[in-house]
């Protein structure tokens, strides 16, 4: 529960004197599973201790989408609905529907800086740093193939990387205006468009070191950066003044934006704690969805998290019993039988979901109970609105970048652990700075290659192929038992290693 006197921006709606993130989160999953499975909508809507029950129930409506593709295109429109119509926007004590406040802004209140970068020039192809080293052509082709052969990577991922390295004309980026909200984020892409002369319209919080980071990416780079700064800001240093609260101000962001004229590929790379997730990332679908409104040109970049739940070829569920055949031994049976089933539970145990067409997947199930179900709730509405947007005809990039030791994941001391130990079972944990500039790439590459599953007229076997193509899971999907089942393990074994920095 979440209660707050004076609520200002994005909120969750009230109910009985509270604002209760639980029953707003559980009510709008019931209402996303309702298009496909009433059942299962009844079965969430009444579910008891939802921080305890939900992962069983997010598992279950991803497996009713894949089994009926028809019923299941229906789901993001109804999830989305449900959101809009019980998150509220708060100013001066009036609650208003968040789509209408931002489609009617015409809020003054931001005034543009713009930073011109001072780098150069701009490199001559990709290139990626990798423990220690900076690979690039034939040496990141090998690493490619390196972590195909381990399962850490899909081959999609693989051969999008590769074309890129193939086609370095495709890093100039002076031909392209990205709109980036939560501009500052680790696995934002920033860094590299700056360096490969992007024009950046930058959104972030109110906090100098955020901004004195991006505005040193922006200065290093060779394109320019248009910065967000209160219209009655003192003329001071900028890192200072800059940034605004997306959560209370996204009318004035809404306004501020639409001076940015043209087609832009706007990227979703914000995150916040527990309910505040859900609060900024409602802010950000609204900008979202009133920029693909008004322009029918605009594109979406948005990266999915790998511990989800996904439908997964049928290869990579055999390749996953595969390898579980060839690291089974005694000690995982003996401590399955142990833990009566709750440590070393085969991955895809129950097989696979067959579609109504005789198509059949996995359901690869990597999400983790410690992040909670508000975590969930704002990735779900990440992926909802990915889905939406390129069924509507816009080029829309959603990738699945690899785990990652961000500092949201180590300062939470059981995940950091996990991280630590997660090599044991076939899991490789990326530095930031390799998966950003990995992203980026795959980002390049769904906006140059018009055959790229991001581009709405090559035609998906099933909606949700989106979400599979090109991922790069870190070897999640392709272990050899579910994630969740080898997690206590590896925390153990992260404790007792000394800290390291992750490759």
């Amino acid at each position: 529960m979440t209660h707050a006197a004076t609520p200002r921006g994005v909120q969750f709606p009230e109910m009985d004197g509270e604002r209760s993130t639980t029953a707003t989160g559980r009510a709008v999953f019931a209402d996303a599973a309702r298009p496909i499975d009433a059942g299962l909508a009844e079965r969430i809507a009444n579910a008891p201790k939802w921080h305890a029950t939900y992962l069983a129930y997010v598992r279950d409506l991803l497996a009713a989408e894949w089994a009926d593709p028809l019923g299941g295109a229906a789901v993001p429109g109804a999830g989305l609905d449900s959101l809009y119509e019980r998150m509220e926007f708060v100013r001066d004590g009036d609650a208003m529907r968040l789509d209408r406040v931002v489609r009617s802004s015409d809020v003054p209140g931001l005034r543009t800086v713009t930073v011109e970068g001072e780098g150069g020039p701009r490199p001559d192809g990709l290139r990626v740093s990798y423990r220690g080293r900076v690979l690039s052509d034939d040496a990141l082709r090998a690493q490619l193939r390196d972590w195909v052969d381990r399962g850490i990577v899909e081959p999609s991922f693989a051969e999008a990387i590769e074309l890129v390295i193939a086609t370095p004309d495709w890093l100039d980026l002076t031909d392209q205006r990205f709109v980036l909200l939560g501009a500052g984020a680790e696995m934002g892409p920033l860094e590299s468009l700056c360096a490969w002369g992007a024009e950046v319209v930058v959104v972030d919080r109110p906090r100098p070191p955020i901004w004195e980071s991006i505005l040193a990416a922006v200065r290093a780079g060779t394109g320019r950066a248009h910065v967000p700064v209160a219209a009655d800001a003192p003329q001071d240093d900028l890192a200072r003044v800059a940034g605004v609260d997306l959560i209370t101000a996204v009318p004035e962001v809404a306004a501020w934006l639409r001076e940015f004229e043209g087609p832009v590929t706007i990227g979703n790379y914000v995150y916040a704690d527990g309910a505040t997730n859900v609060q900024v990332s409602m802010a950000v679908d609204a900008l979202i969805l009133d920029r693909g409104v008004r322009d029918p040109d605009t594109r979406l970049a948005v990266l999915a998290t790998p511990t989800d739940v996904f439908a997964v070829p049928e290869e990579v569920v055999a390749d996953a019993q595969r390898r579980h055949g060839d690291a089974s031994g005694a000690w995982p049976r003996v401590a399955r039988t142990i833990s009566r089933d709750n440590l070393y539970v085969p991955n895809y145990e129950d097989g696979v979901v067959t579609t109504t067409s005789g198509r059949r997947a996995g359901i690869a199930d990597a999400l983790v109970a410690q992040q909670g179900p508000n975590y969930v709730l704002a990735k779900r509405l990440h992926r909802w609105r990915a889905r939406a947007m390129r069924a509507a005809g816009h080029r829309t990039s959603i990738n699945v970048a690899p785990a990652t030791s961000t500092r949201s994941v180590t300062k939470n001391r059981v995940l950091a652990a996990a991280y630590r130990g997660a090599d044991r079972f076939g899991v490789e944990v990326f530095a930031p700075d390799t998966s950003n500039t990995l992203m980026a790439a795959l980002l390049v590459h769904d906006l140059r290659n018009d055959k790229s599953s991001a581009s709405p007229e090559v035609a998906l076997d099933h909606p949700l192929d989106l979400l599979a193509e090109g991922a790069a899971h870190a070897g999640l999907w392709r272990m050899p038992y579910a994630p969740r089942t080898v997690l206590p393990l590896a925390v153990v074994r992260g404790l007792l290693r000394p800290e390291r920095t992750p490759s």
